[in-house]
């Protein structure tokens, strides 16, 4: 049967091997499949295309294996590697998808995006996303070398955190009222999204949102086939 596969979060990084052998199987088990969306975060930090870690070589051997096996790979870029770019998608036979972009997922017209841009009372954020995401603002910090790229990442990741620590917990969830606006805009009744790292299935009145978990202790996935779509978890720690 026709089987189509999202994931997002991974927030892979050299200091979390267990996450990157996770994705190995992930990817080795599900190479039968129609394609396989990513919808933002695949790496804790991505300080552009030409990032020449070990951790990066492993994940672009990984994906181009599965790639050449015959399924379509789609990468959407998240908070932490909005910098991912066409080049890495190229190398590894993916194809980078526009956050928000609809599909037709056997049928049915979805909503696809990472999330962030849905938790608009998260006012600070919201600015500092509006920032990174001009032109000029990533082209004058992918101008700078790696080693200051990576100085850079670390500082940023860490002030992150620290805003987060003192903010309210629904403040970092999606505003109901932006995810009403998102289906409407688009004309869909469903929508399929990570970031938030609260996975669930949400009915709302303009229509269904599936949320992705983060790969953690567990690992989440969105099956859907023609007759049916699943949120499923799966124990990441015990893959060897």
């Amino acid at each position: 049967m026709p089987v189509t596969y999202f994931i997002s979060d991974l927030h892979l990084e050299a200091t979390r091997p267990d996450t990157v052998r996770a994705l190995r199987r992930f990817l080795l088990e599900h190479r039968d499949c129609d394609a396989l969306y990513i919808l933002g975060d695949l790496f804790e930090l991505w300080i552009g295309d030409d990032d020449d870690t070990p951790l990066v070589a492993e994940v672009t051997e990984m994906l181009q294996r599965f790639t050449a096996a015959g399924p379509a790979l789609y990468l959407m870029q998240g908070n932490r590697d909005f910098l991912l770019g066409k080049r890495f998608c190229r190398e590894v036979g993916a194809r980078l998808l526009r956050d928000p972009s609809v599909i037709n997922l056997y049928g049915t017209p979805t909503l696809l995006t990472h999330g962030d841009s849905l938790c608009t009372q998260d006012a600070e954020y919201q600015a500092f996303r509006k920032t990174t995401r001009t032109a000029s603002w990533q082209a004058e910090l992918l101008a700078r070398s790696l080693d200051e790229r990576r100085t850079l990442a670390r500082e940023l990741r860490t002030m992150s955190r620290e805003a987060n620590s003192n903010k309210a917990e629904d403040i970092m969830d999606v505003n109901p009222e932006a995810v009403e606006s998102a289906l409407l805009d688009h004309e869909v009744r469903q929508m399929i999204h990570g970031h938030t790292h609260r996975p669930a299935r949400h009915v709302h009145t303009a229509g269904v949102r599936w949320v992705l978990g983060d790969w953690n202790s567990k690992g989440w996935m969105i099956r859907a086939t023609p007759n049916n779509i699943d949120l499923l978890d799966f124990d990441i720690q015990s893959i060897s």
